[in-house]
């Protein structure tokens, strides 16, 4: 064995034992006939321990997970069999304490006077190496996710701000308002779920808001699902998210309002239009503050307070098995009404003029105010459509008029009637506006010109008027 090892290490052994990589030389039967000194740190193994020994029995015996490693399939020993070259990655060396670590190792065959005589594995350690893939996998996919997050949050921020929402602010002096904002502070300082019950175009929404910005949760997003804007199959992806390829269409992965709005709030407005096999989930995520995206089944955890909102009456829709019993007493915690403007009369003026103030803003212009003849014409009506209707008839007389003091264009009854929803074959935008100009005409006992006539109200100028009129066939006995 002796001359066997002089000329397989020859005038080498020098270099073989200053390099930093493992090497160990073997004969053809397997036997370590060379161990260099980095082998020995890497391993614990001492050459004296080796030499003349099977390497493979001692620390390449088994794989990562701890089965067994033939020896008749060690890339090692194969190189000794066949004579070819091999690289290997993603395997592991068994150190002399029973600890284990990656290696990267090439095996080379080895001649003299042309016939194979052993072999030589080269080793080096790649733990660290593998380590710091691991974290630059993780970082990644870390920077990954939350550019998703933050692309998912972007496309629902703009979505938001395409709504054109606007903010009346919570305004008004009246009793039952007063009560309304009372409850509306206490609860704020909870996390306890929130149901708002009202009238549509009361302000419901404006409510919702304004209990996230009072709560302690106001740094954290405030997301808004309105239940009846999507068909039962979408809502279901819209509230948990989707799984790339959960269905047609779905093609990439997409996170749900429950996840866009952990730590946060989310608002369910319009809760009674949720569907029956939607509100079991919701019931679920409530009771457990967990669910899966569709087509997915990883199970995500939130934490998040609900608010939900509705014109609807909620209990009957229980009775009538329309809405879920066990759902209607987990969101019917503390339940808060938002009265409608018939019964806050008082308030008017002030929600009048805080609707002129933002539409000074957005439309440009300087209103003072609402004339007394116009608060005392809103006084006596009904609306119907709450505060929303005095923001559309005020945006409305805020483009019809020059005065610094709104007036009303027509009376309260028949701006109403012709804001009404007519025949299909009455809904082009012809037909709309020769309707509105029969009105104007009216209302100006058919005057077209001068500081009273329609031409001023309107907004145009009288030969315009007159062309419009012309077009759209006005008569004075139409």
């Amino acid at each position: 064995m002796a001359n066997r090892v002089n000329h397989f290490l020859g005038d080498t052994e020098l270099l073989l034992n200053a390099v930093g990589e493992g090497i160990y030389g073997f004969d053809l039967s397997g036997n370590a006939v060379f161990v260099n000194p980095a082998a020995e740190r890497m391993t614990g193994w001492h050459a004296d321990e080796l030499l003349g020994k099977k390497i493979h029995q001692y620390h390449h015996h088994s794989h990562a997970d701890g089965t067994p490693y033939p020896a008749d399939q060690c890339q090692i020993y194969c190189t000794m069999f066949d004579g070819k070259q091999r690289h290997v990655k993603n395997e592991v060396f068994w150190r002399k304490d029973g600890s284990s670590f990656a290696v990267e190792y090439t095996s080379t065959p080895v001649y003299r006077d042309g016939l194979l005589i052993g072999a030589v594995a080269v080793f080096r350690d790649i733990s660290k190496q593998q380590e710091t893939e691991k974290a630059l996998r993780l970082a990644l996919d870390k920077v990954q996710s939350l550019s998703e997050q933050l692309q998912d949050e972007n496309a629902y921020l703009l979505s938001e701000l395409n709504e054109d929402w606007q903010d009346s602010g919570l305004v008004g002096s009246s009793h039952i308002f007063k009560t309304m904002l009372s409850q509306l502070e206490l609860v704020s300082q909870t996390i306890s779920t929130v149901l708002i019950l009202g009238e549509n175009g009361t302000g419901k929404e404006l409510v919702a808001r304004n209990l996230h910005r009072l709560s302690g949760r106001n740094k954290q997003p405030f997301v808004k699902v309105n239940c009846a804007a999507f068909t039962a199959s979408l809502l279901e992806s819209e509230l948990f998210g989707h799984e790339k390829g959960a269905f047609t269409g779905a093609n990439e992965r997409r996170k749900g309002r429950f996840e866009l709005a952990n730590k946060g709030t989310l608002f369910l407005d319009e809760i009674g239009e949720l569907p029956l096999e939607a509100q079991s989930k919701l019931l679920r995520v409530l009771q457990e503050q967990e669910f899966e995206r569709v087509g997915g089944s990883q199970t995500i955890s939130v934490d998040i307070r609900i608010i939900a909102a509705t014109n609807r009456e909620l209990w009957q829709m229980v009775k009538q098995g329309g809405f879920r019993m066990d759902l209607y007493y987990r969101l019917n915690v503390f339940p808060i009404r938002v009265p409608a403007l018939k019964e806050r009369k008082e308030d008017i003026p002030l929600l009048s003029a805080n609707i002129i103030k933002q539409l000074n803003k957005r439309l440009g212009k300087q209103f003072e105010g609402v004339s007394n003849t116009a608060l005392a014409q809103f006084k006596r009506y009904d609306w119907p459509g709450n505060i929303r209707e005095l923001q559309n008839i005020l945006e409305r007389e805020a483009i019809l008029s020059n005065a610094r003091l709104l007036q009303l264009s027509a009376p309260l009854s028949a701006i109403e009637v012709s804001s009404q929803v007519i025949d299909e074959q009455d809904l082009t935008l012809d037909n709309a506006l020769r309707k509105h100009i029969l009105l104007v005409l009216s209302q100006c006992h058919w005057q077209i010109a001068g500081e009273g006539g329609a031409a001023t109200k309107l907004g145009l100028n009288e030969s315009t008027l007159r062309s419009k009129m012309k077009k759209l066939g006005i008569k004075k006995d139409s």
